[in-house]
């Protein structure tokens, strides 16, 4: 059994609304996965889908294993660096922006027969 993984790092959304949609799929079947994901009406569901798709695909060029026989074994959304912007408010008041980023992992097993 091999630990199929893919990976994207600085992805521009934050972790907590990638959880929101990585949540819906952990421990499913990869092709059942990637089904809901194509009309889950979230923004961070298009990324999330490209890279259940690329850990796929990893799998059955390097491995040899059908896509049938795969299951979503982890799938985590952890905080990247946070790039900050300034804008400038009334009576010289500073206010921040926080613009927020996400890598996310995604870890394919094999299912057990």
């Amino acid at each position: 059994m091999h630990d199929i993984q893919a990976k994207i790092r600085f992805l521009p959304h934050s972790a907590q609304k990638v959880r929101s949609v990585i949540d819906l799929i952990r421990g499913r079947n990869a092709n059942e996965a990637m089904e809901m994901l194509k009309f889950v009406n979230k923004r961070a569901a298009q990324p999330v889908y490209k890279l259940v798709a690329s850990a796929v695909a990893n799998a059955e060029e390097n491995f040899g294993v059908s896509r049938d026989d795969l299951v979503i074994a982890k799938i985590t959304a952890d905080e990247a660096p946070t790039r900050k912007w300034r804008r400038f408010g009334a009576r010289g008041r500073f206010k921040p922006i926080l613009r927020r980023n996400s890598h996310v992992t995604v870890i394919l097993r094999e299912r057990g027969n």
